[in-house]
Order: structure tokens, then C-alpha cells, then sequence
């Protein structure tokens, strides 16, 4: 598929806004997937920029990154998101930013590093239900796969789109039900802040 195509077909998804303020950063698949009129995005989320300096571009303040996400061609909802957070203080930021693109029936899951290890929330946010669950030395698609019983090895033959497509229909039928919070619970409820360099070498 031409990039041309592609993006004809983005723009008329709810990913157009999202793209038009700069906030899809290194995509692994920005692009059609294999299901008609379905675009599928792998990548990064800026939610804060940094002020600009002259015409210097600089990296986002924050980002929501490992980011796994459809959308519909002639929908302005999305009507699935994942992505990691190192801190539950920032799903306020996801759902500012994501804002009219989020839904009452949308699929929305955020995985936190400073949530206990054995809790599973759903949060309610700007209109729509978040699943939060904790995430430790893994990564968004390998934990979506956990969730959602899906088996690694069926996936490993599909390209990137194939498999975007199989973790977003899996994800649209998901309706285990965890323990509900507010958003303000959560923050008194969560851990401290990993500093996400320790333990690399210098």
C-alpha cells in the first residue's frame, strides 16, 4: 500500500486529529490493516510537548509509549487503545488527550508500572471505561496476549498489521469485569514512581 492511500485512509479515521497535532511518534505500523477500512497504529502517544525553541524540534515531555490501537474509516471514535504508563497519574493525560475519539463502548487498556502487581481496575474517564492493569518487566503486546488468550505461537507467522488485527478483534469481544475506582482513588492508591534508567549500564 502507498503512503499516499494510507494516509487518505488515516484522515478519515479518529486517528486524523491525533496525527494532524504531531502526536504519532515512531510507528512501527501507521497504516492499513488487513480488515476493510481498518487502520492500525504500534508506536508512541505524545501527551505533553515540550515548548519549542526557535525551530528546534524537541521530544515530548510525556509520552504513553508501546502504543496498540485501530480505528475505523468514516468513525471518529477509536475503538481500541493500549499502551504503556510509568505512572497511573498520567491515564488523566490519556484521556485528555485521546478526548472525543474515546467512546462508552470502547476497549481502553493501560497498563501502569506503579500499580500493585495483583490488582486489575477499571477506571472511568472522560466518558469512557479504562482497564488498568499493572505491568512489570513485560510489554503491552506480550500482556494483551496474557489477557486475551491468545496464543503467541499462532500470532509469530503474521506480519505486524495481521497481528494489530487479531489483538484488536480480541480485544473488542473483552468483558471481564475488575474491581471499579475513581481516578482520585488510584492516585492514593499507587506506588511510587520507578526512575525507568536504573539498572542500565551508563
Amino acid at each position: 500500500m502507498t503512503t499516499a492511500v494510507a494516509e487518505s485512509g488515516l484522515a478519515a479515521t479518529a486517528f486524523a486529529r491525533l496525527e494532524a497535532e504531531g502526536r504519532m511518534l515512531n510507528p512501527v505500523l501507521k497504516a492499513a490493516t488487513k480488515k476493510p477500512g481498518r487502520i492500525g497504529f504500534r508506536g508512541e502517544l505524545a501527551l505533553r510537548f515540550a515548548p519549542k525553541m526557535a525551530d528546534e524540534a524537541r521530544p515530548p515531555e510525556l509520552t504513553c509509549d508501546q502504543v496498540i490501537a485501530v480505528a475505523q474509516e468514516g468513525s471518529d471514535k477509536l475503538p481500541f487503545f493500549a499502551g504503556y504508563l510509568l505512572n497511573f497519574a498520567h491515564l488523566k493525560d490519556v484521556a485528555e488527550v485521546l478526548g472525543s475519539t474515546l467512546s462508552a463502548g470502547g476497549k481502553y487498556f493501560l497498563f501502569c508500572n506503579n500499580i500493585d502487581l495483583s490488582k486489575k481496575y477499571q477506571v472511568a474517564l472522560n466518558g469512557a471505561m479504562f482497564y488498568v492493569l499493572p505491568i512489570d518487566e513485560s510489554t503491552v503486546y506480550n500482556e494483551l496476549l496474557e489477557l486475551l488468550y491468545l496464543e503467541k505461537t499462532e500470532l509469530k507467522k503474521l506480519d505486524t498489521a495481521g497481528k494489530t488485527d487479531r489483538v484488536a478483534d480480541a480485544a473488542l469481544k473483552f468483558d471481564t469485569t475488575f474491581d471499579t475506582i475513581t481516578y482520585a482513588e488510584g492516585l492514593a492508591l499507587m506506588g511510587p514512581v520507578r526512575n525507568p534508567n536504573e539498572n542500565r549500564p551508563v
